[in-house]
């Protein structure tokens, strides 16, 4: 047993310890952006169902001391394909969508050994139960599944802190090696083993019921909603703080303490009290969706991994409820992780094509509402008549209640709405009040279904109005690999005042008046105020000056440009540069000479020769989540290579969720540079004009060696004073954390 459980745990951990790992080293290479990793989670899940297809196919096919050998030949194949680390020549040189070429890298430097790694679970269980008839081997995935939660837990925490990433592709190598090892140890045991076993044993699973088709499908819905659940929580986490490790794995975390605690014992898994706190969680979910980026980050981590963890606990409970006799163990196991693949499949290709916005979201938490009532439907004895009228009967007045808190919120604002908002409390009113009249003397799991079939209406049609009110003003909208980008058109019966907003996500990145005479104006976060205005205004000229800009968003910085200058703009994102031509004129108006080149801007930087610009600046968002490979020390070597002597760095900083001053600061430190933080408000202008409602608040960094240009009035009056002690390490490519810089 030994033997079995610790290489079960040991692969595990290697398993979900190599994800983080290999999404660090690809993030600088494809934007940074939240869609690196749902693809790298497709990838995970695709091979993750090779793992279980191989070994279901190896214990079903295959003699034991056969199964031995094949499987031995395939570890040393996998040992002999390291090291796991990505060469150079994989870094993309296009803006194309990077999708197909990050699941070919992903193939290229980790396929075999994640593959042997993704089998050993149902493998080594089905190994284990030939070895020792009668005991159950279901334990054992629990096992599993710790191993993975310790590996992603340990990663943010400790592993990535303390070793640099080559450092940590090192200890995996050797850590798979220790892995082989022992799986060799349990192959040796089973080559030991005699061809049959017990007559009892063979007759006993012959006599086991095949699965039905219903069976086999709710196998597969089940861990498919699951699944889309964890990627759209885990997008909807990224897109508006960063893509870093921290936020992968905290849903994925859970995500798999639902499997330890739903397969170790069935005494943690109640219908009962779980689909109570399935119905609390929905309701919360859509208070969270509803509020959208004016809610805290932090209560929005929490709302969203509450109800991801609760969704899932009923996915993966009502899974180990319909686990079939050890004898279609590697079915069982083949069909979860199918389920698991179906829904990556979903939110990392599907979901893009047919949707224009993030709803994923929106679809799981109704399919998992819809899960919920068929288990229901069809398991009546799953509980006591009590207990079934007791669940119809709070279920009923929690429905009740969240009906009447979310009208009373304005929430559900369509009139085409409310009036099924209102029948749907109503129908929960009758159905527990009429309870409550017969005295409990109803059909409890009928009323049950009942109620979960009046909430599927309700939370549908919340999540419809909100769908359709986030599309009020919307003239554009557009979703690729980046993100999603809507422009909206506002004051439209107003000629003079209309004017346009982009958003990237839920965060606005730009604005522009819509009249000829307007359209030229600055707006938004580069007002003559702020960092980079006043950093142009008192930069001395002598004729045009060179711009290197990272980040389109919609061309405001143009504005800045005079006749003679040069701007060059990095943008990563297709749709973006469209955006910025139309509806947008911020280029086309420019009085200086505009480039846009395609890629990502650090990428891009390293193949070209020196710019010799005056003025860099980094302003490149995902949403509001910073793209952490811009703001290391290799990626500041770079940005001085293309700054002429005397030039000026600018960096935009401004974030709701973290304290990025002390990140920057380290690098302007780590190569003598000067830094100033500028933080503006709302609607400044100056002594010109107060309370410019098209001027946002922001915060710039300015940073240069030029002691002229940074001794002057302008911006050493306008700077913050001097930062307290700065304990945050130097960021680079092999370091970054986020913990410490959170506000």
């Amino acid at each position: 047993m030994f033997a079995f459980a610790l290489t079960i745990f040991s692969g595990a951990f290697l398993l979900f310890q190599v994800q983080p790992l290999i999404g660090k080293y690809i993030l600088p290479w494809f934007g940074g952006g939240p869609g690196i990793w749902t693809t790298c989670m497709l990838f995970f899940q695709m091979l993750l169902l090779g793992g279980y297809a191989y070994a279901h196919g190896l214990s079903r096919r295959l003699a034991p001391r056969t199964q031995a050998i094949v499987h031995g030949v395939l570890l040393v194949a996998a040992l002999a394909s390291l090291p796991i680390t990505p060469g150079d020549h994989w870094k993309p040189h296009d803006a194309s969508d990077p999708t197909l070429r990050i699941l070919l890298l992903l193939g290229a430097s980790l396929g075999l050994p994640y593959l042997v790694l993704s089998a050993t679970g149902p493998l080594m269980q089905e190994w284990f139960r030939r070895l020792n008839p009668g005991a159950s081997p279901y334990r054992l995935y629990a096992l599993s599944n710790v191993g993975s939660l310790l590996a992603l837990v340990s990663y943010p925490f400790f592993i990535e802190t303390q070793f640099t990433r080559k450092a940590q592709a090192q200890m995996w190598s050797w850590g798979l090696v220790a892995y082989a090892i022992g799986c060799g140890f349990c192959a040796w045991r089973l080559w030991r083993q005699p061809t049959a076993g017990p007559v009892a044993e063979r007759i006993a699973e012959t006599a086991a019921p095949a699965p039905t088709l219903t069976l086999r499908l709710l196998w597969l819905g089940l861990p498919a909603c699951g699944s889309v659940l964890l990627l759209a929580v885990t997008n909807k986490m990224c897109q508006d703080v960063a893509v870093i490790p921290f936020l992968w794995v905290l849903p994925l975390a859970l995500y798999l303490v639902t499997f330890i605690v739903a397969f170790d014992s069935p005494r943690w898994y109640s219908r009962f009290y779980w689909l109570v706190a399935l119905v609390a969680a929905l309701v919360f979910g859509c208070v969270a969706i509803y509020e959208g980026a004016d809610a805290p980050i932090q209560r929005q981590v929490i709302i969203y991994s509450a109800v991801m963890f609760v969704a899932c606990m009923v996915c993966h409970g009502e899974v180990c409820r319909l686990k079939p006799h050890p004898r279609h163990l590697t079915s069982f196991y083949l069909m979860i992780s199918a389920g698991g693949a179906v829904g990556g499949l979903f939110v990392a290709l599907v979901a893009p094509a047919i949707f224009n916005n993030f709803y994923e979201l929106h679809l799981g938490l109704a399919a998992m509402l819809l899960l919920a009532l068929i288990v229901s439907w069809r398991d009546s004895a799953a509980m006591s008549p009590g207990r079934w009228r007791l669940l119809a009967v709070l279920l009923a007045f929690a429905m009740a209640v969240a009906c009447d808190r979310l009208l009373d919120g304005g929430w559900v604002g369509s009139p085409n709405y409310r009036w099924i908002a209102w029948g749907v409390g109503g129908l929960a009113v009758l159905v527990g009040g009429g309870a409550i009249w017969r005295r409990w003397e109803f059909n409890g799991h009928r009323s049950t279904c009942a109620v979960l079939g009046a909430g599927l209406i309700g939370l549908s049609v919340l999540l419809a109005s909100h769908v359709k009110e986030g599309g009020q003003d919307v003239v554009l909208t557009g979703r690729n690999f980046y993100g999603v980008l809507s422009v909206l058109e506002h004051r439209k019966l107003e000629p003079d005042a209309r004017y346009y907003t982009l958003l990237h996500g839920r965060i606005t990145h730009g604005l522009q008046f819509a009249a000829p005479e307007r359209a030229g104006m600055i707006t938004s976060y580069f007002g003559p105020r702020t960092g980079i205005g006043l950093a142009f205004k008192s930069y001395p000229r002598q004729g045009g000056i060179r711009i290197g800009l990272l980040g389109l968003g919609v061309g405001t910085i143009a504005a800045y440009g005079q006749t003679g200058d040069y701007l060059r703009i990095y943008e990563i994102n297709p749709h973006v540069k469209e955006i910025a031509e139309k509806p947008f004129s911020y280029l086309a108006l420019s009085k200086a000479k505009v480039d846009v080149v395609m890629g990502d801007g650090r990428l891009s930087m390293e193949n070209e020769p020196p710019q010799n610009f005056d003025f860099l600046i980094m302003d490149a968002f995902s949403s509001d989540a910073v793209p952490v490979h811009l703001l290391t020390r290799e990626a500041f070597a770079i940005y001085l290579r293309h700054l002429k002597d005397g030039g000026v760095i600018l960096v935009n900083i401004s974030n709701r969720f973290l304290d990025l001053r002390p990140v920057v600061e380290n690098a302007a430190r780590e190569f003598k540079l000067r830094s100033h933080t500028i933080a503006s408000e709302d609607g400044d202008m100056g002594e010109a004009e107060e309370g410019a409602w098209w001027l946002y608040g922001a915060t710039w960094m300015v940073l240069s060696k030029n002691l002229e240009f940074m001794n002057n009035r302008e911006l050493t009056s306008a700077a913050s004073p001097p930062a307290s002690a700065n304990t945050i390490p130097l960021w680079t490519d092999d370091y970054t954390s986020m913990f410490r810089i959170l506000q």
